[in-house]
């Protein structure tokens, strides 16, 4: 069944522009600006001006759209939502080596914008992966075996991260056993504001409960585990008897 009319829209925050023609978005930030196409949708894009607040707001509409139609329009939102995040905050990915045996030893160039992996295995090769447009790759400073991805657009940047984990396979071997390779750790944005911070701290507050709390089960389990033992001997003293 079609619908006569769907529509949904999204606040532009302070500080971002964005620009509609013939479906093609551009969000312009603090960071820089972001373009993406639209064209394969059969949506209306448009800006409009909130009655209340005085503040724009980006609609899209669907005019007789089916069941997929309508889904595009949060789909669309979803997509302009990572521009406007990737202009403010930007994206980072964490990626950590992983290996038992040979270490992984990756250099990088001054440009940062490519990584060079050595000792896979223990294999010679060199494998180079080049970063796409708009990703830089670094080194963290804190974290021995760990590399920092950042970039303004959320899917170069993860695709970034995924080619340099696919250069990493381990090829004719148990991959139950052989877990050596460069994975994803942590994904978050490059600048975090008080929120985020809180948040990072309640998270942390968080495991820290959760390990004294598994430390303290251990302990009394040895606690019953010796209890058990003690009776198991008196029980057998007064049988000897």
């Amino acid at each position: 069944m079609k619908t006569i009319l769907a529509s949904e829209s999204m606040d532009i925050p302070d500080g971002v522009t964005i620009k509609v023609k013939a479906k093609v978005i551009e969000v312009e930030g603090p960071r820089g600006k972001l373009t993406r196409n639209f064209k394969h949708l059969n949506l209306d894009f448009e800006l409009v001006t909130d009655e209340s607040t005085g503040k724009k707001k980006l609609k899209i509409e669907a005019w007789f759209g089916t069941r997929k139609t309508r889904a595009a329009i949060r789909t669309a939102l979803s997509h302009v939502s990572n521009l406007i995040i990737g202009v403010t905050k930007g994206y980072r990915y964490k990626m950590r080596f992983v290996y038992a045996h040979f270490p992984i030893n990756a250099s990088i160039p001054s440009s940062s914008n490519a990584i060079e992996i050595r000792n896979f295995l223990g294999v010679k090769k060199v494998r180079k992966v080049q970063m796409l447009e708009g990703v830089t790759i670094s080194r963290s400073e804190k974290v021995k075996d760990e590399m920092v991805l950042d970039g303004n657009d959320i899917e170069l940047v993860s695709r970034s991260a995924a080619l340099i984990n696919q250069k990493c396979h381990v090829k004719n071997k148990d991959i139950r056993k052989f877990l050596d390779g460069i994975y994803v750790s942590e994904r978050s944005t490059i600048t975090t504001g008080d929120e985020g911070t809180r948040i990072d701290r309640l998270v942390q507050y968080r495991e820290i409960v959760e390990i004294l709390l598994l430390i303290w089960v251990c302990v009394i389990k040895d606690f019953v585990r010796f209890v058990e033992l003690q009776l198991g001997f008196v029980k057998l003293e007064l049988f000897s008897w």
